[in-house]
């Protein structure tokens, strides 16, 4: 039960995790992503004097040397690439965090700690930002708040893992001495209210405008399942191949003890 074989074994559930993600916001946020184009094109009305807006191609992206990346790639190949290279960036972040963690959070076997690991992850990382700064499509938001904007949420992202860790490290204080649950409600309760009192603190961002809100509750539905499939299929991949490592691991030490007792 190495850190090693934790990685390795974190880096194939993300590598699962991403291909499917990939499945998932193909089919539930692409729409939505597409049906915000529409609407920021159609926005985009003709100026003053008579001259036009300059076409968008149907969304596609022009960087400064005018490069242009179709729609069509941004959709697939290039939706691919990210989910994948971010579940394996999670996957194994993830893994190395649940070998720490073995053996630290009570009397919890290697898979149920992988387990506890990767639904706190979720919480904290992905879940508890996104109520609080949800995803916006295309079209919704001033351009000249993107800094703040994208600050604002790193600091809630870096608020509510701490407070997590936090979290944590008070349940380990308290289950020797109070048992486990009084100690998984306080740590919980505290962290509840840190990120709660957080949330209420930190700016609200409101530049949806005129936008529909149909088109609005599709993309961020679609963000939300993303998100949810990515730790999802994480935490029960890698749970599964630590469980796997864990019996063979213990196979093994049952026979060596057997062996070394005759």
């Amino acid at each position: 039960m190495t850190p090693r074989n934790f990685l390795v074994r974190g880096l194939l559930a993300g590598l699962i995790a991403g291909i499917l993600t990939f499945a998932v916001a193909y089919i539930a946020g692409e729409p939505s992503v597409d049906a915000a184009i529409k609407v920021e094109s159609a926005g985009e009305t003709p100026h003053a004097h008579g001259q036009s807006a300059p076409a968008t191609h149907g969304g596609d992206h022009h960087d400064e040397n005018g490069t242009v990346v179709s729609r069509q790639n941004q959709s697939t190949w290039g939706l691919a690439t990210a989910t994948i290279s971010t579940g394996v960036a999670f996957g194994g972040i993830v893994a190395l965090a649940a070998a720490f963690a073995l053996g630290r959070i009570g009397r919890l076997r290697p898979s149920q700690s992988t387990a506890l690991v990767a639904a706190l992850g979720f919480v904290s990382v992905a879940l508890v930002p996104f109520i609080k700064y949800p995803a916006t499509p295309p079209a919704v938001g001033n351009a000249d708040t993107i800094g703040s904007r994208t600050t604002q949420y790193f600091v809630m992202l870096a608020i509510s893992v701490l407070a997590m860790i936090a979290a944590v490290l008070l349940f380990r204080k308290l289950l020797d001495r109070f048992g486990t649950y009084t100690a998984v409600l306080t740590s919980a309760a505290a962290y509840l209210a840190v990120v709660i009192l957080a949330g209420a603190l930190m700016p609200t961002v409101n530049e949806i405008g005129d936008f529909p809100g149909d088109t609005l509750w599709y993309f961020r539905r679609g963000s939300l399942m993303t998100l949810a499939t990515l730790w999802g299929v994480i935490g029960i991949a890698l749970t599964g191949l630590i469980g796997k490592l864990y019996v063979q691991e213990s196979a093994t030490q049952a026979r060596r003890d057997l062996a070394a007792s005759l």
